[in-house]
Parts: structure tokens; sequence; C-alpha cells
């Protein structure tokens, strides 16, 4: 079909690699328990674009470019992994102020904080999809393998698999969504639930970060 080999084996595989869990998934879930469904579907467009321009990189050989230049690699890894903990300092910062005042209650458990309201998911959650090298490197070599080399036009053998993930991943990021805000009010009534899953997800951050920054080429 439209030059893409053994459909089902890359659908069965997709379903495998989106459900792990990954830095994008994990703050769109995040966003979701914070902020609610249209916050979540927010930061779920800035998930598919950056999907979509890492998928278009790949069909265009960037992959093959960061591949064989290992500086070129190196600057985007550190930069992606510099940005993830970044943000990972950040909700550590806002657990620590949750466990500091798990029993305080005031008008700030009911009301989205300044930098909440500045957070901007769609930028950032477009962000953290772009700055991954892996995944431009992932896609190609992913893709490659369902493409047939005799077909007169690989590229629109690309656009099929890269629609498939993309329906693929919305799906799961539906799921995500949903479950988030009914995860947002037993956030909103247990303050000490709020701050051990903002530690948790800080935490992984990081290690998404220190996962990214020894990857190699």
């Amino acid at each position: 079909m439209l030059g893409v080999t053994n459909l089902p084996t890359y659908l069965a595989g997709l379903v495998l690699i989106i459900l792990l869990p990954g830095p994008n998934s994990l703050y769109v879930l995040s966003v979701a328990a914070r902020r609610g469904i249209r916050s979540g579907y927010t930061a779920a467009a800035g998930v598919f674009l950056g999907d979509t321009v890492l998928m278009t990189l790949s069909a265009a050989g960037v992959a093959s470019l960061l591949q064989g230049n290992a500086v070129l690699f190196g600057i985007v890894k550190y930069a992606g992994a510099g940005y993830l903990s970044w943000l990972a300092i950040g909700m550590l910062r806002a657990a620590w102020g949750m466990w500091r005042t798990r029993r305080e209650r005031s008008v700030a458990d009911e009301a989205p904080t300044a930098a909440a309201a500045d957070e901007r998911p769609f930028r950032r959650a477009l962000v953290i999809s772009l700055l991954n090298p892996k995944a431009i490197l992932f896609f190609v070599a992913f893709f490659v393998q369902f493409v047939d080399p005799a077909y007169a036009y690989p590229a629109l053998s690309f656009v099929v698999l890269g629609a498939f993930a993309q329906l693929a991943s919305f799906l799961y990021l539906s799921a995500l969504i949903f479950s988030g805000t009914r995860l947002a009010d037993a956030f909103r009534r247990r303050r000490r639930l709020s701050a051990g899953a903002t530690s948790a997800a800080g935490a992984l951050f990081l290690g998404f970060a220190v996962k990214l920054s020894l990857a190699s080429a």
C-alpha cells in the first residue's frame, strides 16, 4: 500500500513504542492534571507539530546529517538535555513548595499561580519535542524498515507511516488528558499527593535529561 510494507507489524511496533513513557506524554499528562482538558490538548498540539517537524526532517535526510556530524549532534543533544533539566528543576522547586505548605489551605489551592498562567503549554511541548535528536534518528530508523525501496515515491510512504503515527499518538494522548483531569480533583484535595506527583515528574524529567546527554548518534 503506497510503498508501505508489513503494515500490521508496523502498527504493532508503533503501539508498543507510543506506550513507552517519555517527556512528551508525561508533560501532556501533567498539564491536563493541573489545568484541564483544553490546556492538555493545547500541549498535545505542540507535540503533534513537533513530531511532524521531526518526521519531515527525517524524510529530508537530516537524520543522516546528525548521525554523521558528532559536533552538530552534540550541540542539539546537550541543548535538549539542558532544557529538560531546567523543566525538572522547576517541577522539583514547585514540589518543595507544596511539601512545605501541604497543611495550609488558601485561595492558592483553588486558583492557578502566576507561573502556571504563563506556562504556555503549546510552546513548551513543542520545544520538548523538537530538542530531541534521538527522535529524528528513531523516526528514520523505524520508518525505513517499512518502506519499499523499489517504490517510486518514498516520500509518500513516509507520509502514510507518519499519519498512522500521529493517529496513534492522538489516541494515546487523549487517554492521558482525560486521565489527567480525573487526577486533578485528587491533587486539589490532597496537597501531599500533588507534591509527590510533582516530585516524581521532576525526577523523571531529570532522568530523561541524563539519558539524552549520554546518548550517542
